[in-house]
C-alpha cells in the first residue's frame, strides 16, 4: 500500500499530484523536496490511523479488551513503530501549518494511541508480577548461555537430563522476563517521548511500589516507630533483631537491587526519570528498613545483648556494598546515611557492651567456693562470653580501633610484654583486650582461692580452672587471636599450680618413707609403716572429695602421684614385709599392698569422699594458711 502511494504522489491523476506544469523538472528542487516532505508526513497519519483506531480502547470491538502485546508482538511493534512516526508527522504539520487538518487528525490519534499504551503498560505491570519479580529481574543483569546445561560425557545420564531441563526452565523464565520489561521499556520511551511521561510514570510509581512495600511485609518488616521499642521485651526483639538480618539481606539483594535494574532499563533513556521513579518507590521503604538498627542500638545497654548487636552490624557492614551501588542517585543518600547512622550507633552500643562486660567482671565478688575445687560457674560463664566474643572479630576490630577502650597501661604492659606477632597489624589491639579480659579473670579466680582454708584446695581449684581457661582459648577462634605463646606460657603456669598441689596435698605421704635406702630395725621399719599409712590415709580421705573434671588433667595427676609414690612404696614394702612376717596382726600393721595403692590412686578426682579404711578417722583441714599471689606479676613472670 505504501509504495502505490508513492507512485501516485507522482501521477496528475492522483488527488494529490502536483499541479499540472509545462515540466515537471522545471520546479525549484526546495519546493520539491518540501511537498515530498508533506506528503510523506500525511501519509504517516493516515498510516497510523488504520493501526491506531483499530487498537482504540473505546471502540466496541474486541480489541477493546485484548492485549495488544499479548495478541500480536508484530502489531505492538508496528504500533510503536506508527506511534513514533505520528509524533514526527505531528512536529512537522506544527511548523508548516498548526491550522492543519491532518494535525488535528493526529492530535486524535496520538490521543488514542496514548490511551492504549497507558492501558498495555498497566495491564503488563499488573499481570506479569511473577515475570517482574526482582528474582527474575535481577537475573536480567547477568543472564549466562545454557552451556552450563548441556550433555555432559561423564556422570549420570538422568542427571543431566534433569539438570539440563532445570537449566532450559530458568532460561524459558530469564527469557520471558527480558520480553517483559523489552514491551515495558518500548511503552515508557514511546510515552515519555510524545509527552505523556507523567502519565506513564504515575502507572509505574503506583505499581512498583506497592509490590516493595508488600516483599518487605511478607519478609516480616513492619513500619518502626521508636515507641514500640520501648515496650517491646528482649526475648521479643532479638526475635526480631534475627528476622531483620535474614529480611534485610533478601530486600537489599533482591527486591531493592530488582527494582534498581527494572528502573533503570525501562527508563534507560532518560536519567531524571529513573532516579524519580526509583525514589519514589524505593525511599521511603529504605529509610524503614535500616531505621531499625538504629532504634535497636538506643535499647538498655547490656552486655548479654551484645551478639545481637554485633550479628546487626554484621549484616549492615556485609550490605555496604550493595546499599552504595543500588542507592547512588543523590534523592535516595539519605537510605544510605540511615544505613551509616545505624551503623555507628550500633557501634557505640557495642562499645558500651563491652566496657558493660568488664566492668561487671572486675566487680564480681561473689564468695560462694566451688565444692572440690572444680572450675568455678565465673569461669564457665566469662570463658563463654569472651570465646563467643571471638566469632564476631572482624566487627570488634572496627570498634576497638574507632573507640580504645580504657586500659590499666601498667599492668597491662606488665602482662603483655611482647607484640603478638602471629596476627595482622590490626588485629593486635583485640587480641590484647582479650589477653586483657582473661587476665582480669584468672585475678578474680586469684582471690576466690584464698578463700579455700586448705592450700592444696586453692592449687587445685587454679589449676582446673586455668586448665578450663587454656582449652577453651585452644579450642575456640581465641587461639588464632592470642597465639601458641600465650598457651604456652599459661600451660607453663598450670605445671606449676600441679606441681604446687602435689606438694601440699601429698608431701606428708612421700616424706613417710625413708628418704635413701637403709638398713632398718624392726621396730624401726614398723614405725614407718604406720607413719606412711597415717599420711596416706589422711591424704587419700581428704583428696578423695576433691574434684578434676577434665579427663586429661585428672589423669595426669593420678600418674604423677602414683609415679612418685608407689615405686617408693613397693622398694620398701618388698624389702622390710619379710621382716616383720612373724608379727601378729600384720593386716592392721600394714593394710596396704603397693598394688592397692594404685587402685586407690585410681579412684581420685571424682568428688566423692572415701575412706582408705574403716579404721580411718576424718581429720581436720589443714591449718596451712594460704600466701596471697600478686596476680599480674605471678601470670607474667613465667
Amino acid at each position: 500500500m505504501a509504495k502505490k502511494s508513492k507512485f501516485a504522489f507522482f501521477s496528475s491523476s492522483s488527488p494529490k499530484s502536483l499541479p499540472s506544469s509545462p515540466s515537471f523538472t522545471s520546479f525549484p528542487a526546495s519546493r520539491l523536496s518540501q511537498n515530498f516532505t508533506q506528503y510523506s508526513m500525511e501519509e504517516a497519519v493516515e498510516r497510523a490511523e488504520a493501526v491506531i483506531r483499530k487498537w482504540d480502547p473505546n471502540t466496541p470491538s474486541f480489541t477493546k479488551i485484548v492485549s495488544l502485546f499479548n495478541h500480536s508482538r508484530k502489531e505492538a511493534k508496528e504500533f510503536i513503530i506508527c506511534v513514533r512516526d505520528l509524533r514526527k508527522a505531528m512536529h512537522y504539520l506544527v511548523s508548516q501549518d498548526s491550522q492543519s487538518p491532518k494535525l488535528a487528525l493526529a492530535q486524535t490519534l496520538m490521543q488514542i494511541a496514548m490511551t492504549r499504551l497507558e492501558k498495555e503498560f498497566f495491564q503488563i505491570l499488573s499481570s506479569n508480577r511473577d515475570k517482574l519479580d526482582p528474582e527474575s529481574v535481577s537475573a536480567q543483569s547477568s543472564i549466562s548461555s545454557n552451556s552450563e546445561f548441556e550433555d555432559s560425557t561423564q556422570g549420570d545420564d538422568d542427571d543431566d537430563n534433569e539438570i539440563k531441563k532445570a537449566g532450559e526452565s530458568i532460561i524459558q523464565v530469564e527469557k520471558a522476563s527480558a520480553v517483559v520489561m523489552s514491551d515495558l521499556k518500548a511503552i515508557a520511551e514511546s510515552m515519555i517521548s510524545c509527552g505523556y511521561g507523567k502519565e506513564c510514570i504515575k502507572i509505574y510509581k503506583r505499581i512498583r511500589k506497592s509490590i516493595v512495600d508488600e516483599g518487605l511485609s511478607l519478609l516480616g518488616i513492619e513500619t518502626y516507630r521508636g515507641s514500640r521499642f520501648y515496650r517491646t521485651d528482649w526475648v521479643t526483639l532479638e526475635h526480631m533483631i534475627k528476622n531483620w538480618i535474614k529480611a534485610a539481606k533478601i530486600g537489599v539483594v533482591t527486591l531493592f537491587r530488582g527494582e534498581k535494574l527494572l528502573c533503570d532499563h525501562v527508563f534507560s533513556a532518560s536519567n531524571s526519570t529513573r532516579e524519580s521513579c526509583f525514589y519514589e518507590i524505593a525511599y521511603e521503604a529504605g529509610i524503614n528498613l535500616f531505621k531499625f538498627p538504629e532504634f535497636v542500638a538506643k535499647e538498655k545497654k547490656s552486655h548479654e545483648r551484645i551478639f545481637s548487636l554485633m550479628d546487626l552490624q554484621a549484616s549492615i557492614s556485609d550490605l555496604s556494598q550493595d546499599i552504595e551501588i543500588i542507592f547512588n542517585f543523590s534523592s535516595v543518600a539519605g537510605v544510605k546515611s540511615q544505613a551509616l547512622t545505624s551503623l555507628q550507633k550500633l557501634k557505640v552500643s557495642i562499645h558500651s557492651a563491652l566496657i558493660d562486660f568488664e566492668s561487671t567482671l572486675q566487680k564480681d565478688s561473689t564468695k560462694a567456693l566451688t565444692p572440690g575445687g572444680g572450675v568455678h560457674k565465673l569461669t564457665r560463664s566469662t570463658m563463654s562470653f569472651i570465646s563467643s566474643l571471638s566469632k564476631h572479630s572482624r566487627v570488634l576490630s572496627e570498634i576497638i580501633a574507632d573507640h580504645p577502650l580504657p586500659r590499666n597501661t601498667r599492668l597491662l604492659e606488665a602482662y603483655v610484654r611482647t607484640p603478638m606477632l602471629e596476627h595482622e597489624e590490626h588485629n593486635h589491639a583485640l587480641s590484647v583486650h582479650f589477653a586483657w579480659l582473661i587476665l582480669v579473670l584468672l585475678c578474680k579466680l586469684d582471690t576466690k582461692a584464698e578463700h579455700y582454708k586448705d592450700v592444696s584446695l586453692s592449687y587445685l581449684f587454679l589449676a582446673n580452672n586455668l586448665h578450663f581457661i587454656i582449652d577453651t582459648v585452644r579450642s575456640t577462634h581465641l587461639r588464632d587471636l592470642l597465639g601458641e605463646g600465650w598457651i604456652t606460657k599459661h600451660e607453663d603456669k598450670l605445671n606449676a599450680y600441679t606441681a604446687n598441689y602435689e606438694i601440699a596435698a601429698w608431701s606428708n605421704v612421700y616424706m613417710s618413707l625413708p628418704e635413701e635406702p637403709t638398713d632398718l630395725s624392726p621396730a624401726e621399719a614398723k614405725t614407718y609403716f604406720r607413719r606412711f599409712h597415717t599420711a596416706f590415709e589422711e591424704a587419700y580421705t581428704k583428696q578423695s572429695s576433691r574434684v578434676v573434671q577434665d579427663a586429661k588433667l585428672r589423669d595426669g595427676l593420678k600418674v604423677s602421684i602414683a609415679k612418685k609414690l608407689v615405686p617408693a612404696y613397693r622398694e620398701f614394702y618388698r624389702k622390710y614385709i619379710p621382716m616383720l612376717g612373724q608379727e601378729r596382726n600384720i593386716e592392721m600393721l600394714v593394710r596396704f599392698k603397693p598394688d592397692n595403692l594404685e587402685n586407690y590412686i585410681s579412684d581420685l578426682f571424682h568428688g566423692t569422699p572415701i575412706l582408705a579404711s574403716s579404721s580411718v578417722s576424718s581429720s581436720s583441714s589443714s591449718s596451712s594458711s594460704w600466701i596471697s599471689l600478686d596476680c599480674v606479676s605471678g601470670y607474667s613472670s613465667v
